[in-house]
């Protein structure tokens, strides 16, 4: 204890001399040599500091222990005089009972007559004596061992105190060395703010003379320039008198200068406005000139009987994810809504078709496009409209669209029905309807009986090469009402299955044939007009969709077929003799509307996500291809009814309205077609079912 409070002491001492140092005022001067190596030496005083303080901590610590272990030793040598005192007290009584014995044993032997029961009783108190000297000695023997016991704890202390006074003089020899590196140090330190003393008066002295040097040629420039200023006084007052006279010159120049200002202002704002005006002008000149432009052209392609080809991006849903995978990668271009722009692996392409229809447009929209194609059908002409596109791409829902919002299967429809009560004045108007599905393969009736009951496509027999599927049921409709039950009874029936693509995806190729009959009350001119509304089940990537077992199936047999339409638009764009619609159900059934005796449109729906890309790209070249087919132009079944003679018309019967019916396709009959402006004049016996071929 005594050599901890003189190694306590010491490092007062040190720390007394520390503070010193610290308190005396070091002038750095800058780019000194030695201020690195000072800045070293404070790291390492530093360093030092906080092994001295973690020193005095493991000082503490031992201090404490020892204090500990002395007074663990002084309570052990307490308990130790305690026992050695019982130890006697216990001694001095067993032998005074022991004398006590002896005594009594003498004294019984001393006695005669008794001597049996004086024997018994010495032996049975020397019995009781051995007992009571037993448990004294057995005391004693524990009494040893804990003496024994207390013996080794303090020989155990006195290791540990041998050792805390080993690691004391390992602290105190550190504490001398800490002390001889900060006597260097400190050494160290007084060199450097000597040779900083040296080098600041040294550079002080430099800079005095420096300045010297300088402030005598400030007082020789000086003596130049008083010198000059003299010889410059006379110049000065020519100037300023010259100076005098411009400003008397000058003083009515702002009034002239804003003048000028004003005139140049108003003919630069009266340039700017012509020329804002003729920019507005020409402007809208160019959107003229482009909307007749497009205007010729589409009546050119309609002239020429290319098969018209809108555009319908659908908006980015939840369904398609986060991340880069799902950013926008279709761009619109602002001035001409026929070009859409696509960005594919970083790099754009454009395509060029008839309509493109953003995210933003609505289902009226896009049948505001096909209204007028629709309304033909009343006219005599066959149309087909149908939705091509990648699985998930919108094709159902621009065709059938929701019941809040129906697409252009039903709105088609209504419009037939409104075209036909603003004409039901002349005209007598049957509509029916017809649905199927070409499933893998397989051609179904759905809105037959028995949907999957299996369906051929069959040649008319009169030789006009016009295509009719036998046993597809036909119902006539007549408002609003039976329209939807229709629709609900088809799309029950229709193939719809979940893939990773599309929750409801489409499994099969879909066609509604709607047929409008109209005969002329007034003339007996009897029209027939087929509407085809096909939704294309969606192509689709097998690794993307997940498909297994009938999902992939059905996916094989979907690929195949839109592959073989793709063959057919090739052979038609290349103007082949031989075009192959028998590779396909798909493509036989379409043969009458991509042969030239139908007004054609293909609504393609793409994906504007980034993941989908590479479909976007394939379905807007093939939209472009089949832009560029020209199938001439549609012709118009229309046919008298029957004559008399040959030389006088016959009037039929005015506007008879059938019974409501579902009846069964049969073979059509031999009117013959006709372009716009003609009609061919055939009898034919009145009262002949006449089913419109597909």
């Amino acid at each position: 204890m005594v050599e901890n409070e003189r190694l306590r002491q010491e490092m007062r001492r040190f720390e007394a001399e520390l503070q010193e140092l610290r308190a005396k005022p070091v002038a750095p001067c800058a780019g000194c040599e030695h201020s690195q190596e000072s800045a070293q030496l404070r790291d390492k005083l530093s360093q030092l500091q906080l092994e001295v303080v973690e020193n005095k901590g493991m000082l503490s610590e031992l201090n404490l222990e020892v204090q500990q272990k002395t007074d663990r030793l002084a309570e052990v040598e307490l308990r130790l005089k305690d026992c050695l005192a019982e130890k006697a007290q216990e001694e001095e009584r067993l032998s005074r009972r022991l004398r006590d014995s002896h005594e009594t044993i003498a004294s019984l032997r001393a006695q005669s007559p008794p001597i049996k029961y004086v024997i018994k009783t010495v032996e049975v108190e020397s019995s009781k004596t051995k007992q009571a000297l037993s448990e004294s000695q057995a005391r004693n023997q524990h009494l040893q061992e804990q003496v024994a016991m207390q013996r080794q704890v303090l020989k155990e202390m006195e290791q540990q105190l041998q050792s805390s006074h080993q690691l004391t003089a390992q602290l105190r020899a550190q504490i001398a060395m800490y002390e001889s590196e900060l006597e260097r140090a400190h050494g160290q330190m007084l060199e450097e703010m000597q040779s900083l003393e040296e080098d600041k008066n040294r550079a002080i002295e430099e800079a005095f003379a420096r300045a010297q040097v300088e402030m005598k040629a400030v007082h020789e420039n000086l003596a130049g320039v008083r010198t000059n200023l003299l010889t410059l006084q006379p110049a000065l007052r020519t100037l300023t008198n010259d100076y005098n006279g411009l400003k008397r010159q000058v003083r009515g120049f702002p009034l002239l200068l804003q003048e000028a200002l004003k005139s140049v202002k108003a003919e630069i704002g009266q340039a700017i406005e012509e020329v804002n005006s003729n920019n507005q002008e020409l402007l809208r000149k160019y959107r003229r000139e482009l909307q007749l432009r497009k205007k010729c052209h589409n009546e050119l392609v309609r002239l020429k009987g290319n098969i018209r080809v809108i555009a319908r991006v659908r908006p980015v849903t939840k369904e398609d994810g986060e991340g880069p995978e799902a950013t926008n990668a279709v761009t619109f271009d602002a001035d001409d809504d026929s070009i859409i722009h696509l960005l594919h692996k970083g790099k754009p392409v454009s395509f060029e078709l008839d309509k493109v229809f953003s995210p933003r447009a609505s289902q009226q929209d896009v049948f505001q496009e096909v209204q007028a194609l629709i309304t033909s059908c009343i006219d005599g002409f066959n149309v087909c409209i149908f939705a091509y596109g990648q699985t998930g791409a919108g094709k159902t829902y621009t065709m059938e669209g929701t019941p809040e919002n129906p697409g252009i299967n039903q709105r088609a429809l209504q419009l037939l029905f409104s075209e036909v009560q603003e004409k039901a004045s002349d005209w007598d108007y049957t509509i029916t309807v017809s649905a199927a599905e070409i499933y893998n393969e397989v051609l179904r009736d759905l809105l037959g009986q028995e949907p999957q009951e299996k369906l051929e496509i069959r040649l008319c027999p009169d030789g006009s090469g016009q295509l009719y599927v036998p046993g597809l049921t036909e119902f006539r409709v007549q408002s609003v009402e039976d329209i939807n039950k229709v629709f609900e009874f088809g799309h029950t029936n229709r193939t719809t299955e979940f893939t990773n693509l599309n929750e409801h995806s489409s499994r099969s190729h879909a066609l509604l044939i709607v047929t409008v009959r109209g005969v002329d009350c007034s003339t007996g001119l009897r029209t027939t007009g087929k509407l085809n509304l096909v939704d294309l089940a969606g192509s689709e990537r097998v690794g993307k969709s997940g498909a297994e077992g009938s999902r992939l199936r059905e996916a094989q047999h979907i690929n195949k077929s839109l592959s073989a339409l793709g063959d057919v638009i090739a052979a038609l764009r290349s103007r082949q003799g031989h075009v192959p619609f028998r590779n396909s159900k798909l493509t036989y059934l379409l043969q009458d509307s991509l042969s030239g005796d139908s007004k054609t449109l293909m609504v393609v729906q793409v994906s504007p996500v980034e993941k989908n890309t590479s479909e976007t790209l394939y379905s807007l070249k093939f939209a472009e291809r089949v832009r560029s087919v020209e199938l001439g132009p549609g012709s118009r079944r229309a046919e008298l009814g029957s004559w008399s003679s040959q030389e006088h018309l016959e009037w039929e019967p005015a506007c008879q309205t059938p019974q409501p019916s579902a009846r069964a396709h049969s073979a059509p009959s031999s009117g013959t077609t006709s372009r716009p402006g003609s009609i061919r004049r055939k009898l034919q016996p009145l009262g002949k079912s006449r089913p419109v071929p597909v």
